[in-house]
């Protein structure tokens, strides 16, 4: 009898620990898939060592509406997920897009301190406003919060040819700055960048 109960001990044991390990090997599996918007990165340095980094996910247009139906114009209305708060755009999928600055710099004419931030965006037909936010840990812009703002411009968006993958990058280089864009679909949203000193 207690061979036998120890016999079924051992098999449940054994039974437990395969199933725990294919659940395990399901799940690794799992992660190794690509994202559906894959990470992509740019880094550019202006003047003799401003360095910038820009870090994003790059969502496709698929077919779909972007300005104005995937991507609200104005704040996204408030979901389970932003606790019934209206949120920006996080400018790219996935994780929020970062920007980091080695050095102190001027956007667009404002100081902005060194440091790293999130970039958020609250679209419209006419002119965007572009967020330089202290909280770069966000998943997307649901919980973003207005307190942790560095910076605030506004931008003329630009009609563009059209681009599948939404990508960051540097134009107008100029030695000691140069103009960062969003490109995605039909529009460029610029902003420029300049050396502090």
């Amino acid at each position: 009898m207690k061979h036998t109960r120890l016999f079924g001990s051992v098999i449940t044991l054994v039974s437990l620990l395969l199933f725990l390990s294919f659940v395990t090997e399901a799940q690794m599996k799992q992660e190794k898939k690509p994202r559906l918007s894959l990470k992509a990165g740019v880094f550019q340095r202006i003047g003799v060592d401003t360095d910038i980094n820009i870090s994003y996910s790059r969502p496709g247009v698929k077919g779909r509406k972007i300005w104005g139906g995937l991507v609200p114009y104005g704040l996204a209305p408030g979901t389970k997920e932003s606790n019934g708060k209206p949120f920006p755009w996080r400018g790219g999928a996935n994780e929020c897009t970062t920007i980091e600055f080695s050095k102190d710099v001027s956007i667009n004419g404002d100081k902005l301190p060194a440091g790293k931030y999130s970039i958020q965006f609250i679209p419209s037909k006419e002119k965007w406003t572009v967020i330089f936010n202290k909280n770069t840990k966000l998943w997307g812009s649901f919980e973003y919060d207005k307190k942790d703002d560095a910076l605030r411009i506004n931008v003329t968006p630009v009609n563009v040819p059209f681009q599948e993958w939404l990508s960051y990058g540097f134009d107008d280089l100029a030695g000691t700055s140069c103009t960062a864009y969003l490109r995605w679909e039909k529009l460029e949203i610029p902003f420029k960048i300049s050396t502090a000193d």
